[in-house]
């Protein structure tokens, strides 16, 4: 075997072959990002077109929120399709969708402090302290940050595989708190809230259910 040649493993596959099987493929992860970024690009063509309605802030604020809220679902959604289907795919997508959630809920967060607050950070703090769907929209926010900071491999070898898995488990509490922040703020029509705040009940008990059943099975073994 020349030295160009990939190296071959005990079960025949090549090392480039293992390596291209763990690696997200290219094209799925450009069609996500060309995907996320279409809400904003949406977004901002309205805006220069004057379509954004009589109350342009609100729905940009309410559409950047719902599309943080989606991306989060997406990302949760991760684990139980790999647990549930045998994927591995699922796995290697979701710090890209967990962290594009993260980027919507800071322009939805940025917008509200900035164009509807008027960056006047004394108003911001009485919202957030009197007003409780703000309170927990916050909440979410602040649960994401330390998500985001944490989501690089090097991350994972610092705080040990254990405690960052136990740290990135309050992605639940932070899709919670949004689904509870969007259904406080929709305050009429809630059903869209409430199939969210399903669909997240849903992925929790997938992923606690076949865990279980999985370590049952391994106990048996």
């Amino acid at each position: 075997m020349s030295a160009h040649d990939p190296a071959v493993n005990a079960s025949g596959a090549t090392d480039a072959s293992v390596a291209r099987r763990r690696e997200p493929r290219t094209w799925l992860r450009r069609g996500i990002t060309i995907g996320a970024a279409a809400p904003f690009a949406s977004i901002l063509i309205r805006a220069y077109q004057g379509a954004l309605g009589a109350n342009p802030i609100a729905t940009v604020m309410n559409e950047l929120g719902l599309t943080a809220l989606v991306l989060l679902v997406a990302s949760l959604a991760c684990t139980p399709a790999r647990l549930l289907f045998d994927w591995t795919w699922p796995a290697r997508i979701r710090r890209d969708l967990g962290l594009l959630a993260f980027y919507y809920a800071c322009l939805h967060f940025f917008v509200y402090l900035v164009l509807d607050q008027v960056v006047n950070f004394e108003s911001v703090i009485q919202d957030i302290a009197k007003r409780p769907f703000i309170t927990v929209g916050f909440a979410a926010l602040v649960l994401l940050v330390p998500l985001a900071l944490t989501s690089t491999k090097k991350s994972v070898q610092r705080l040990g595989f254990r405690r960052w898995n136990l740290l990135h488990r309050l992605v639940y509490v932070a899709g919670a708190l949004a689904v509870v922040h969007f259904f406080w703020r929709v305050k009429i029509d809630v059903s869209q809230p409430l199939i969210y705040g399903l669909i997240v009940a849903l992925l929790l008990a997938l992923r606690l259910v076949i865990r279980q059943r999985r370590r049952s099975a391994r106990s048996r073994a």
